[in-house]
């Protein structure tokens, strides 16, 4: 076989090993699951008054059980995607869409003798999509007011953090609702 001739063969038959490896890369690196990056939400929680530093530990709850989503305070220059309030109703979020609206830490369920960390790490749920879930199971967040009022469990159950971070994986948008901590 004349040189040319061998080196055009020998070309060719690199290309046709180089897309080979790429097939088989694509294939290898498609059938590796997938890992969402961690989206970052920042909350203002300066209009939560005396509630601040239940809803700071609220959120520090929620960053150690889940991995793709993180809770933070809002800094200086940049819009918040979460808004806390104090008043003096039951607590209630407002959802315009996954990882976005307001709540309010709603004294009447803090006088009642609800825990406020409970409560807090609760409506933290709502706008990471999580429902209200009435079991009166303690072990559950979501459910809410329907465990007992002496309940203190405010941790997030482990279907509850998985739903969360299934949530923010498929980057689902979760519809606007209105959903009160009790009823």
């Amino acid at each position: 076989m004349p040189s040319s001739l061998s080196g055009m063969v020998r070309r060719r038959f690199a290309t046709v090993l180089l897309a080979i490896a790429a097939l088989v890369g694509v294939q290898l690196v498609g059938a590796v699951p997938a890992h969402a990056a961690t989206r970052t939400l920042y909350y203002d929680a300066s209009q939560a008054q005396e509630f601040v530093a239940v809803v700071n530990q609220a959120a520090t709850l929620w960053n150690g059980k889940v991995s793709n989503v993180r809770l933070v305070p809002v800094t200086a220059g940049r819009t918040p995607n979460i808004r806390v309030y104090a008043d003096n109703g039951w607590p209630r979020t407002y959802s315009t869409s996954l990882g976005n609206g307001r709540w309010y830490m709603g004294r009447e369920a803090v006088d009642d003798g609800y825990y406020q960390l409970r409560i807090a790490t609760h409506e933290f749920g709502h706008i990471l999509g999580l429902p209200d879930r009435r079991t009166g199971l303690c072990s559950d967040l979501m459910s809410g007011s329907s465990a007992p009022v002496s309940c203190t469990n405010a941790n997030p159950s482990a279907a509850e953090a998985a739903q969360v971070q299934r949530n923010f994986a498929s980057g689902v948008t979760a519809e606007v609702q209105e959903v009160l901590f009790v009823g």
